[in-house]
């Protein structure tokens, strides 16, 4: 451990912003219940009375969430204000405040713990952008127990078994001291012991739990699927002697549950310690700090998790409010979560048991990526969806009914085809959710082979009118449109029969190509775009109408800004609905040219991500009477319109593409890993053109001296190559963390674009390529170009065999059958890509 020292002022406002702006996934919580419940709020916040749940009576957490409280609701600091505030707003309003104050994402419903008049946990959708279910087995048991037809019949263990096993696959307090062998004969006495006990039927028998416990766990390891587990305090009659964690190691050592994932809530505490060291022998086990955060003290909260942190790895402890019954309960988790977190990380920092560009990290594991992968779940800031086949109990936020009480008349199925263009079916609502979410629709083979200038087919295209695929919706995409609120919206796969991916899926090349990645490196690629566009209006000139610029300013113009921030306001309002995070804006250099830069993801969902910003975008435009342009250059004697991409690497959502200072094997502020990626990507630059430019006006673009990568090189923070890495705030000058590739426009198609991208990095990863010298000045001549136009660009990917073997011979005929009738076409009439800003 290094000297201690006193983290920089820097460094402490670098990890204070990550803690606040991290969009959490609340892991563990209970459900709200109605304000004119039975279980009183005053009551939870003032009389404890043994209430597990209750802030103990002027305790130190007490008085100070009461004071929390009345500062979020900006009320005098009495418990009688605060519910005089509560009742005049009402459930929607002090929850909506709440969960945006707490800034979660997705929270994770324990709805077992039954109150009076509670909400169900669909219901929870109003507030916060995502909803999963945690399933309580002692409560299914107990309802199976006491359900009067199920006890009409003879109840035998083996009978209780299959209903029990059966109800907890269709689904995704007696102490610790689980018998993992105990036997069915002792399992059936327990069973009978509870059906002859008082009703209703509370499980107590240890066996019969022991029994209930093992088969859960068993059920959940052939799901791959998470337990989580009550440890340490919390309920209020359990014996805390038998709470202590370490009572799960004949659990832990058993080889039937070795790949079995568990979390221990509740920080374990008291036994922090205990909890810390069991995750860091046992890889199965991982910590959930809920309820211990922020039912003690501020010194006990930061003491339990630095204990926890002592020996447990950042990437198996969790975040969760633990919040019930009050929106205020997850308010006050979150809070003082973010707290006492930044507190911990900050001492690590000056202590040097972290960097700073680990704390940062550590923020983002524990308040997301943790949960984010643990419960398998991949998010697009709050939607949310799982990438396991089993049946999810994650609720993305939309229903058939608009908040104006107004059904669902449409759902858009959207595809993206080779030449780029975003097409769909129209389905009506009721059709769509009784038959065509689950068969899709039918699609000719032709789809995939339409060109920019007209509905028809290439000379030479491999594909025909004769032929039909599915067009399957990706459920975990639909979405509300933001402008047609009787409308939604879905991208989908293509499938040649059910099950089957259809090899011209855009979709599916780039899942091909990602789990390559993931399969032989054990690696993510990520990406975040910067999108760049033109707004323009009618004019006339010499009494005719055209398309002509709607403002005059320059690059990062205030002027150009107020001009357009209604329409911007709304696009990013529209955006935020989508749950697409918007990072910073700002008009571009061009006249009415402006740029929206949106947050690194995983490659799938950035590509869903900015086919969807692009459809908001232009939609805000066209209801202003406007065109938003997506064209690479409409003025040829302007600046060109991009769609640069940054890319990274990471491992388990550690980022590898960055170098250490440590690391011998660190070149150019980038790891070996980084290195090779790169070097992958420069190799097969020119080929990957014909997919990230893929229009002959592309290269109308594509100029020297105009900050688009005209040179085939690469640069650090060199603006004027096209592959530039680049240093972001918070880390130190010398590494990189990403790279950005400037040849990527408007025009391409999103999936198969990042494709080609990670197709050649692997190749750079399997072969070990390296990097030629970078170049740190403005390229000049003495350079090899990249292709001039896109036949150059065509002729790279015909000769490139690498792309055959990521995308299939007859993707890759097609993309080249397609590129060559645009040049033929546009060749012939020069000025027609002037009507293209009707199509991108």
């Amino acid at each position: 451990m290094a000297t201690t020292t006193k983290c920089s002022h820097r460094s402490r406002a670098l990890i204070r912003e990550a803690v606040d702006s991290v969009q959490a996934i609340d892991a563990h919580a209970h459900n709200l219940v109605e304000l004119e419940s039975e279980f009183p709020f005053l009551r939870c916040f003032s009389e404890a009375e043994g209430e597990a749940l209750s802030f103990a009576p002027h305790s130190l957490s007490f008085k100070r969430s009461l004071r929390d409280i009345a500062e979020l609701y900006k009320c005098e600091r009495s418990l009688e204000k605060v519910e005089e505030h509560r009742k005049l707003e009402g459930l929607n309003s002090i929850s909506s405040k709440c969960f945006a104050a707490a800034n979660i994402s997705a929270v994770l419903l324990d709805d077992g713990i039954v109150f009076d008049k509670m909400l169900d946990w669909q219901s929870h959708m109003s507030f916060v952008p995502a909803v999963g279910r945690i399933l309580r087995i002692e409560h299914l048991a107990e309802t199976i127990l006491n359900d009067e037809k199920f006890r009409e019949s003879k109840v035998t263990l083996e009978s209780f078994t299959e209903v029990f096993v059966t109800k907890i696959k269709s689904y995704p307090s007696s102490g610790l001291e689980i018998d993992p062998y105990v036997s069915e004969i002792e399992a059936e006495e327990g069973l009978l012991q509870e059906l002859n006990g008082s009703k209703p039927i509370r499980i107590t028998n240890k066996s019969f739990i022991d029994y209930i416990f093992t088969r859960s766990l068993e059920v959940a390891v052939s799901f791959e699927l998470s337990l989580q587990i009550h440890t340490g305090f919390g309920d209020k009659d359990l014996d805390l002697r038998k709470s202590n964690p370490l009572h799960l190691r004949n659990v832990l050592e058993d080889k039937r549950f070795a790949k079995s994932k568990i979390v221990l809530l509740h920080a374990s505490y008291p036994f922090s310690k205990e909890a810390s060291y069991l995750a860091s022998v046992y890889s199965q086990v991982y910590i959930d700090f809920g309820l211990a955060i922020p039912k003690l003290s501020v010194q006990g909260m930061i003491s339990s998790l630095k204990e926890l942190l002592e020996l447990a790895p950042t990437k198996k402890v969790m975040f969760s409010t633990d919040g019930y019954a009050f929106p205020e309960t997850f308010y006050l988790g979150a809070k003082r979560s973010r707290d006492v977190v930044f507190n911990v990380l900050s001492d690590a920092c000056g202590d040097g048991d972290l960097t700073i560009e680990e704390a940062l990290e550590a923020v983002e594991d524990i308040f997301r990526e943790n949960a984010l992968r643990l419960y398998k779940i991949n998010s697009v800031d709050g939607l949310i969806k799982r990438e396991n086949s089993f049946t999810p109990n994650i609720v993305p936020k939309y229903s058939n009914i608009n908040q104006n009480g107004e059904e669902v008349v449409f759902v858009r199925i959207i595809w993206v085809d080779a030449s780029g263009q975003h097409r769909c079916r129209v389905v009506p609502a009721g059709r769509f959710y009784e038959e065509v979410k689950t068969k899709g629709v039918g699609l000719t083979h032709a789809s995939m082979g339409l060109l920019s200038y007209m509905d028809g087919l290439a000379e030479g295209s491999t594909l025909t009118g004769v032929g039909e695929i599915r067009l399957i919706p990706d459920m975990t995409t639909i979405s509300r449109l933001p402008w047609s609120t009787k409308e939604e919206m879905v991208l989908a796969d293509m499938h040649a029969k059910p099950g089957e991916a259809w090899e011209y899926c855009p979709r599916s090349a780039l899942l091909r190509v990602t789990e390559v990645l993931q399969k032989e490196f054990n690696l993510v690629m990520n990406a975040g775009f910067e999108n760049e566009f033109y707004i323009l209006k009618k004019i006339t000139r010499n009494g005719a109408e055209e398309w002509g610029p709607f403002d005059l300013s320059l690059y990062c113009s205030t002027s150009a800004f107020d001009t357009a921030s209604s329409m911007l306001q709304e696009a990013y309002s529209f955006l935020q609905s989508l749950d697409i995070t918007v990072e910073q804006l700002h008009a571009e250099a061009g006249k009415g040219q402006f740029e929206f830069a949106f947050k690194y993801l995983p490659c799938n969902l950035a590509a869903d991500n900015i086919i969807y910003a692009r459809e908001v975008i232009r939609a805000v435009a066209r209801k202003h009477g406007l065109i938003a342009t997506f064209i690479p250059k409409y003025y040829l004697n302007d600046i060109g319109s991009g769609s640069h991409v940054h890319i990274s690497l990471s491992d388990n959502g550690r980022n590898v593409f960055i170098g250490s200072e440590n690391d011998p094997e660190t070149h150019y502020g980038m790891s070996k890993i980084g290195q090779n990626f790169l070097a992958g990507v420069y190799h097969h630059l020119p080929a990957i053109l014909a997919f990230t430019a893929p229009l002959p006006n592309s290269y109308d673009r594509i100029k020297p001296h105009t900050w688009s990568g005209a040179y085939h090189c690469w640069g650090r923070e060199n603006r004027e190559a096209p592959l530039r890495t680049a240093c972001p705030p918070g880390v130190p000058l010398e590494l990189v963390s990403n790279f950005e590739i400037k040849a990527f426009d408007g025009c391409a198609n999103p999936h198969l674009g990042l494709a080609s991208i990670l197709a050649a990095g692997v190749d750079g990863l399997r072969r070990g390529l390296t990097l030629p010298e970078p170049i740190d000045t403005d390229p000049s001549d003495n350079l090899k170009r990249l292709p001039k136009d896109l036949g150059e660009a065509v002729s790279s990917l015909e000769g490139d065999e690498i792309f055959k073997e990521f995308f299939g011979e007859k993707l890759i005929a097609e993309v080249i059958a397609i590129r060559k009738a645009e040049i033929n076409y546009y060749s012939k009439n020069p000025w027609a890509y002037k009507d293209l800003i009707h199509r991108y």
